[in-house]
């Protein structure tokens, strides 16, 4: 569903933000990109919305460009930032609509806005208040749930859980393996190693722009994957000095 090919991202005065990422994730796959800031990640997501252009190489989005055909990528894509900016004023059924409608073009009933914030893990009584009394994991639900309405066939997450509190990052966590398991694909940016070990199929380790290590998440434990993270990244600094 998601493949960067060679994908290279060079910005002006020559950093090097993305360096030949070769990577695919599947239907149903939820794969977490790890790695400190100014490894890479989230110039990988911004590549796939085609935020920014390539420098070289290509990001697809179902077998579309998305540098070729941005409109056609996105429309298969749901993207969660860190901070999901809402219209404080509107409730959460009110942001839902109006959003979906602007990706879609189609008016959402309010019967189907309910159950789709329900099924984000959002309390029912909070969908007629303004979003402006919103907690972060609150609008990070109706985000999902913006996704889910405009039946988006894979889900961008950058840093999903940073600030949330555990209850939180765990409900966080549940509704992705329910996501997954209705064949979302979900390519999640994340510092949190417990929550990639918790949730992801498979963890990319990336370093100075480059994907150090890909691993499969099941019979890790968090010990297993620190160590391997750990490793990975010695290894690449060992290489960049």
């Amino acid at each position: 569903m998601l493949r960067a090919q060679a994908l290279t991202k060079v910005y002006p005065g020559g950093t090097t933000a993305l360096d030949h990422l070769d990577l695919e994730v599947q239907a149903g796959e939820v794969f977490c990109l790890l790695g400190p800031n100014g490894a890479g990640k989230t110039t990988t997501v911004h590549l796939f919305l085609n935020f920014v252009a390539p420098t070289s190489g290509h990001a697809f989005v179902g077998g579309v460009d998305s540098a070729r055909d941005p409109l056609a990528a996105r429309r298969a894509l749901g993207y969660v930032p860190e901070n999901v900016m809402l219209y404080g004023r509107l409730t959460g059924l009110e942001n839902l609509a109006y959003f979906t409608a602007l990706a879609t073009g189609k008016k959402l009933k309010e019967a189907e806005g309910r159950d789709l914030l329900t099924r984000a893990g959002l309390p029912a009584e909070a969908a007629a208040r303004p979003v402006a009394g919103y907690s972060k994991g609150m609008r990070q639900k109706v985000g999902i749930a913006i996704a889910s309405a405009k039946g988006a066939e894979a889900l961008l997450l950058d840093e999903p859980t940073s600030g949330l509190d555990p209850r939180s990052a765990n409900e966080f966590a549940r509704h992705i393996d329910d996501l997954a398991s209705e064949g979302l694909t979900v390519l999640m940016v994340t510092h949190d190693l417990f929550l990639a070990g918790r949730c992801a199929t498979r963890v990319g380790i990336m370093r100075h722009g480059r994907l150090v290590a890909t691993l499969r998440t099941m019979g890790l434990d968090h010990m297993d994957l620190e160590r391997a993270y750990l490793e990975a990244s010695e290894e690449a600094d060992s290489e960049a000095s």
